[in-house]
Formats: structure tokens, sequence, C-alpha cells
């Protein structure tokens, strides 16, 4: 969730160090601080509380820390308080080792009483200082080098890391270490970076080395060396980034989110033509055969968050179309609850980053009991597409905003392609019936283009709304899953409490929730339900509800109950979420907007939470 840069070459490291955190700021954060060595000379660390604009301001935009080598760090706060001294990096009493850690070390207080035994000293509340001590232990009692003294702390500790250390004996050099969480190491023109995520090395290095599960790496100027915990050194292949280093900006734009929702379009159609030949689906490059698509007797999606109501969307869609049992699990309770697992089934690990920390545990758990296992990710190379059986890449490109847009959008068209290639394979469709379905699925970008033109309505009826205590999302079938995505943009951008329902449990309990004025949004895709859900808002606005109702061209009857009335452009109605969930992306923006609140960068929030 943390951001880590490291920089060794001829350039000076500050400047770059602070141009990389400030790429990794939609991670999440409340502190940050740099270390940086120049030369034989000490080195030189500079933390601060807050946005990473107040260690610019410190370091005056980096030119007063010189050196060509350093680790920077942007914190989001698990043990100890955001504060300075909780800020990383953490150095040992002594300066012989500094480091800065993403993760969590689950088993830190047995390790600090340990070293308080041997007579270390601790000035934060941080599991990481505790780490970083680890290792100037074993490198002081064993007198051994770098290597040696991670590999004997990553042994002995439990929990997940992505680590950067600097030693005072080694300048010039910086060694890495990872458990669990993410870290790629760029090499370029004689220089090196090390970066939990691509955009913050982007525009320097498109050659990158992924480091695997409990490796470490010796990073020298335009040198990087791979070792295993035995310590012997192990090769790896460079992988070129092939994003548009333009796509991580913001291109014009006020924010990254409204940019990425511009993008849908093109994710949506990238992800199409990726495995589209001849207006067919060829699934060769994700792996799974036919005969292997015959053979399933049950699916598992299992995802967090927004990836989480992707496998809602479709839980209804293959279930329609596959006619096979479906289930849609959290990731972060699939392996608590020993589930049931065949040989047979199929597990599909949905994630934009490839890192979610529950997510890739699920994996490993239906890895372990032998069932085939498929990733739907974004990041080529992250740590769910090197372990999944199967990979279907999500072609979104980097997205920056911690609420997903695009990205969101381009895994839906991965499970409606999954559900039309199962449904063929398995004879529940004809070849004809498929063709023209992946017809409709090719006219999405066009129709969330005609969406977006909507989107001045949408913003000044979200400006009436802004002071919103409680908004409600109501929906059926497919519409209740677009009303989970909508409810969860609208209070992880807005901070507005929000919720989703599935309409027909009104009389559950729900209704008595209902004041005068509380904004219900109502959405209205499928034909089979409409009047149900028509009788649904009947019920709402007759106890005071003011209501927005979210519908197809056509239905033009809901004017008749709806406040304000939002439509979308045909289109079967199992794809109904791809275009309804525009506007309620453009509402939660809108809102927040109007709150005056950081679109991009929400309170408390992470974009890629790859820790338990």
């Amino acid at each position: 969730m943390c951001g880590i840069v490291g920089f060794v070459g001829k350039s000076q490291a500050a400047p770059i160090l602070l141009d990389g955190l400030a790429k990794l700021e939609y991670r999440g954060y409340d502190s940050a601080g740099i270390v940086v060595r120049d030369g034989d000379k000490p080195a030189e660390i500079v933390k601060a509380k807050g946005r990473l604009k107040i260690l610019a301001e410190k370091t005056n935009d980096g030119k007063s820390v010189p050196g060509c080598c350093g680790i920077g760090h942007t914190r989001w706060a698990t043990h100890g308080e955001p504060s300075e001294i909780n800020a990383h990096p953490h150095k040992s009493d002594d300066m012989n080792v500094v480091a800065v850690h993403n993760g969590i070390i689950e088993n830190y207080q047995e390790i600090k009483e340990k070293l308080i035994r041997k007579g270390y000293d601790f000035y934060s509340q941080t599991d990481t200082e505790v780490l970083v001590k680890y290792v100037d232990y074993y490198y002081k009692k064993y007198q051994m080098g770098p290597i040696d003294a991670i590999a004997k702390t990553m042994v002995r500790v439990r929990g997940s890391y992505a680590l950067a250390v600097m030693f005072k004996d080694y300048p010039g050099e910086i060694y890495v270490a990872r458990k669990d969480s993410p870290m790629i190491l760029g090499v370029e023109n004689g220089e090196s970076y090390v970066a939990s995520d691509v955009p913050a090395i982007l525009k320097y290095a498109r050659n990158v080395y992924y480091i695997g599960n409990m490796e470490m790496a010796r990073v020298a100027a335009g040198e990087v060396t791979f070792y295993n915990l035995d310590g012997d050194v192990i090769e790896k292949e460079l992988t070129e980034i092939k994003w548009d280093a333009e796509a991580a900006e913001k291109g014009g734009y006020e924010h990254f989110m409204m940019k990425e929702i511009h993008e849908q379009p093109k994710a949506v159609q990238d992800t199409l033509n990726s495995v589209l030949k001849d207006g067919a689906i060829d699934l060769s490059n994700v792996g799974l055969s036919e005969e292997e698509i015959r053979e399933i007797h049950q699916i598992h999606i299992v995802a967090c968050g927004s990836a989480y109501h992707v496998g809602v969307v479709g839980q209804y869609v293959m279930e329609d179309l596959v006619r096979i049992p479906v289930r849609v699990e959290l990731a972060s309770e699939f392996r608590y609850r020993n589930p049931l697992l065949d040989p047979k089934d199929l597990v599909v690990i949905i994630s934009q980053s490839g890192e979610t920390a529950d997510s890739l545990a699920a994996l490993r758990l239906a890895k372990e009991r032998g069932v085939k296992t498929l990733g739907i990710v974004n990041v080529v190379g992250s740590s769910i597409a090197r372990e999944a059986d199967n990979v279907f890449y999500t072609l979104a490109g980097p997205e920056i905003a911690v609420a997903t847009t695009k990205a969101y959008s381009a895994q839906l068209i991965a499970a409606y392609l999954l559900a039309l290639q199962f449904a063929k394979v398995r004879g529940e469709i004809t070849e004809e019936t498929c063709r023209s379905l992946i017809a409709e699925l090719q006219t999405i970008p066009e129709k969330i283009e005609d969406v977006l033109e909507d989107k001045e309505r949408i913003q000044w009826f979200a400006s009436k709304f802004a002071g919103a205590k409680d908004v409600f999302f109501l929906g059926r079938g497919v519409d209740y899953a677009i009303s989970l995505e909508g409810s969860l943009k609208m209070k992880e951008i807005s901070y507005i409490h929000s919720e989703a329902y599935a309409a027909g449990e009104l009389k559950h309990g729900t209704i008595s929730l209902i004041e005068d004025g509380t904004l219900v949004i109502s959405v209205l895709t499928q034909k089979e339900l409409y009047e149900k859900m028509i009788s649904n808002m009947v019920e709402v606005k007759s106890r005071g509800a003011y209501l927005m109702g979210l519908t197809t061209y056509g239905n033009y009857s809901i004017e008749d109950t709806a406040d304000f009335s939002v439509f979308v452009p045909k289109i079967d109605q199992r794809f109904a979420a791809s275009l309804a969930v525009v506007p309620l992306q453009l509402m939660g923006y809108y809102v927040s907007l109007a709150r005056g609140l950081d679109v991009d960068k929400p309170r408390n929030l992470a974009k890629s939470v790859t820790v338990e």
C-alpha cells in the first residue's frame, strides 16, 4: 500500500526519488521520507508528516540533499500513528543500516523484545524499525555481508514485505528483498531504479526485472544481481514495459479519475481486440483449452472491492449463458472458511494490480488444493499474473486514481468474453448467437462515449446533493451488482455514507432508513424487472425519498416517478453494467468535486491493498 522508490546512478538521487514518490501518491499515504548517500559521506535522512509537497519543501525539491544513491518512501500507517518519527526511512542506532519497507511484520513484537535484550533502543512505534535493527543485528553478530544478513532476517520474520536497504559499508549500493509485497527493478543507461509500482520509474526506465517471492537483489549503477535465500546468484530476464509514459499523466484533465473515466472506451476496445480474431474469441494467449473449459464443474470468482463487484456481474452473466454454478467470494473471507474446492473447479482471481494481498493468498490456497486458477489482471508480470495457471490481461493501461474506473470496465469485458467462450464451447449457445453477442460487445466503446456526453447534467444534479448524509442505491439482478459499484464510488471519494440494496429487500428493514429528502438512486436496465423496480421507487418516494432513475433509452415512463432521470444506450441487458456504471462513476466524481475533496487520493485508502 505504501510506496518505495530507489535510485543508484550518475544523476542526483533526491529529485528522482521525489518524482517517483509523486507518481505513487495514488497508493495512499500519510507521511514520506528519503535517505540519500553522497559517496562515502554519512547518509542524510529527511522525513515529513503529511503530503509529499511538505517533504519537497524541506529538501528544496531535492536540491539540498546531494548524492547519487538513495531510497524514498510514502507511508500508510499500520503500526504507529502518522508522524514524522514513524515515517520511513528507519535506521539502526549508529546509522549502519537504513531502510524502507512495505508490508507488515507479524512477529515484530517478539523480535523487538529480543533486540532490547541485546541492547537495542527503539524510537518509533513501527514494525519497520524492528526489521531494520534485526538486519543490523545479524550483520554485526556474524560479521556477514548484506545479502547473508538480509537472508538470515527473512527466514526469521513472519509477514509480508518489500524491503530496500542501504548499508554504511557499501556506498553506491541498495539491497532489496521481497515476500508477498510488490517490487520491480529497472535498468537504463547505466543507472538503476527500485520501485513498488511501474508509474514511479516509467519515465526513466522501460526495462525492468520482477523480483520473485523470497528473493533478494543487489542494486548498483546499471547493474542488478539476484540471489535466493541460500545466497546463490540466480538469473532473471528483463521485461519491457510497453505503457505509454504519457498515459500516467493527467493529459489536460483536472484529475486522473476523470481522465480514466474518459479512457474507458479505449480500455474496453483494447481488451476486446486482445482476444478477438476475425470476429471470434481466441483464448490461446490466456491458456485455457477447450477441453479444460468443458471439464469445469464450478467456477469460484474471488476478488476484493470493485473487482468483487465485477465478479457479481460475472456470476449473473456466466450462470445465465454457461449454465454452470458460479460462486462469488470476497478474497478476504475465502481462505478462512475452508472452502469446498474440487479439482474440476476453476478459481478466477480478479485484481487490477495483480498484487492484492488477500486475492494472492486465495490464489495460493486454490493452487495448494490442486485447483486450476485463472487471473484477470492489468499489470504484466505482477504476482498473480506469474503464479496463476492462466492469465487474462486487461489492457486498461496505468490507472492512477484510487477509485477504479477503466480497470473495472476492462475487467467486465474479460468476464463477458470468458462467459461467451465457455457457453459456446460447452454447447449452451450456438456459433451464430456467440457472434451476435460479440457484435454487441463491440458497440460498448461508442456507447460509453454517448454516455459521457451527458456528464454536464450529472454534474448539475450532483452539485445539488453534495451535502447529503446518506445515499441509497437500489437494483435487482445485474442492476444490483451495478448499484454495489455505484455505492462504492460514492462513499470512497465523497465520504458520504452510501449503501446498495437488492430492491426486493426493502420491506425487510431497509425502507425504515428513508427520510424526507434522502437521495435514492435506482438502476433499471433489466426489462423483466423494470415494473418491479418502478414499484420499489414508488414505495421509497411515498416516504420522502428524492429519486434518481438510471435506465435505458426508451423507458421514458420512468420520468413519471423519478425526480431526475439518466438514460444510457440500449444493449443486451447482460452487458448493461458496462454502460450504467459510467453515470454512477461521474456522480461520485462530481459530488466529491463539489465537496472540495481530493478526488484522486481519498483519505485512508490505497490503490493497491498489499497487506492483509
